[in-house]
Order: C-alpha cells, then structure tokens, then sequence
C-alpha cells in the first residue's frame, strides 16, 4: 500500500508561515518513504473562498518546491458525496436536524448550573441536545443544520475507539490515543455534520475526503487534535479507515499567537517580495 500524506489549505486568504510547516512537514515526510504527496483544496465555504487566494496557493507551494498529483481534489466538487453520506447516515436514523441559535445553544447548556462556564469541545460549545427528540421528518430539510447522534451512534461502535498519533497532542499525547465512550458523549456531543448554506461541515468532508484519496498519514497542527475524536468516530460509522495522524507544533508569533490568515505581516509571499528564498522560509519554520 503507498504511503500518501495531504496538505489541505482553505482559499480564505493568504498562505503563512504555518502553513508552510505544514505542507513542507507532509511533503518531506512523503518523500522519505518514497510515497506521495497530495493537494486539496478546502473550498466548501463558498462565500469566503476566493480564485485568486486558491492561485496563489498554488504559486507559494510551488515556489516551495513542492510538487503534487493533478488534478487537485476540490471539496465544492465532491458535494453529491457529501451528500450521499448525510443520507445515508439520516437512513440509519443517526442525524436529526437543529434549529438552534448560537445564542439557545449556550443559554440552554448553561441553565442546569447557572454560574458555571459552558463546556466546549472539539466542535465548540457542547451542544446540550435540545432538538435531539424532536421527531425527524422523512428527509433532510435544505439549508438545514443536520447534528449526529452520538449516543445512539456509539451504541454501534467498540467502547474504547482508538487511533494512532506519531505527533503530539497539546498535552504531549502520543501513540495509541484512547477514547472512551462516555468521553465521546460528554466532552465532545452531538456535532454538527451539514451547516445551512454549506451542505457538509470540515469534519464530514475532511473524513470522506481522506478517505477517498487513500490518505496513510494526516499531518495537521495540534489545534486539530481533538477534532480527531469526531473523524474517528465518523470514520467508523461509515466503515473507512482510520489514518495514521501526525499532529504537529504550531508556529507562532513573537507573543505566542498562533498565526492566523489575517495576519498578513508572516504571508509567504510578502517574504518572497522581500528577497527570502525556499531554503529561508524552512529555517524559519524549524525544518
């Protein structure tokens, strides 16, 4: 089986620094074992990506020295199977559709112990089940917020889930990761899995996506970590693999910030219009 790593960029704005650990970091590491490296373009939020930011991607990996497959796997191309998933998933009757607010979600998981702070997770602010027993209608409404059920998607699946981390978690956590049933249910929820106006949500497609293009190694910062508990969950329900996942350092700015897209001021390209070369850029970032 070939040994495949990925690089995932959104075309919301410019490339950084972190991105170019990123990408340099899953390049490399394909190359060592004499495997390949892919290019995929996130652009399912159609309202914030843009042509000419997915251009430029293109241009600073390039420069990079990096060199991947055509043609590039794009998520705004892959929405009928996102769609079949969702489906698919609602058959099984492990989706139900939410109309809540942000604002409902956390009055509501915040009136059983008034005074104390909401919990969050890997999708945000736990979601405390308000539309979970309303009755579903015969089929996914559009434009809908569609939530999975992960009681009731757990009772399907092995207690504990495990996967493999070659990286790091934010706490240090490496090789075999343990997650627990009643840790799925309690810290991490029922997560949305289709957004209105958005068709799928990034764990959703992140999942069908890996899969389909045969991804052995997820290398990816450490802010994703937990958001890893859900892929593996959703990986199971719907019978794919589960990659091997690298979770790597975040670089960060002079304060300690990680690096954002807005924060033009570390963008690749300035530093190309500066005089910087490949060889700078991977000095900068550790590599």
């Amino acid at each position: 089986m070939k040994f495949i790593t990925r690089f995932a960029p959104s075309p919301t704005g410019p490339l950084h620094l972190g991105h170019a650990y990123s990408a340099l970091l899953a390049y490399d590491m394909a190359r060592a074992q004499n495997g390949q490296f892919l290019l995929r373009i996130e652009d399912i939020d159609s309202t914030r990506a843009r042509p000419e930011w997915e251009d430029q991607i293109y241009d600073d990996l390039g420069w990079l020295g990096l060199t991947w497959q055509a043609p590039v796997l794009r998520q705004s191309e892959r929405m009928p199977a996102y769609r079949a998933a969702l489906t698919r998933l609602w058959a099984l009757g492990l989706v139900y559709p939410c109309t809540c607010s942000r604002r409902d979600i956390a009055e509501a998981a915040s009136a059983p112990q008034e005074g104390v702070p909401p919990a969050f997770g890997p999708d945000g602010l736990i979601y405390p089940g308000t539309c979970r027993h309303v009755p579903n209608p015969a089929a996914p409404l559009p434009n809908t917020v569609l939530r999975l059920n992960m009681a009731r998607a757990l009772k399907a699946l092995a207690d504990p889930l495990t996967f493999v981390e070659t990286g790091a978690g934010p706490a240090g956590e490496t090789g075999e990761i343990v997650l627990s049933h009643n840790m799925l249910r309690d810290e991490v929820g029922d997560i949305i899995l289709a957004r209105a106006g958005l068709g799928a949500s990034y764990h959703l497609s992140v999942v069908l996506d890996d899969a389909v293009q045969n991804i052995s190694l997820v290398p990816r910062g450490q802010d994703l970590f937990t958001a890893t508990f859900i892929h593996v969950v959703l990986q199971k329900l719907m019978g794919l693999p589960t990659p091997t996942y690298h979770h790597h350092k975040l670089i960060r700015d002079a304060a300690g910030k990680r690096l954002a897209k807005r924060d033009d001021a570390r963008a690749i390209r300035l530093y190309r219009t500066e005089g910087k070369t490949p060889a700078d850029i991977r000095a900068m970032v550790g590599l």
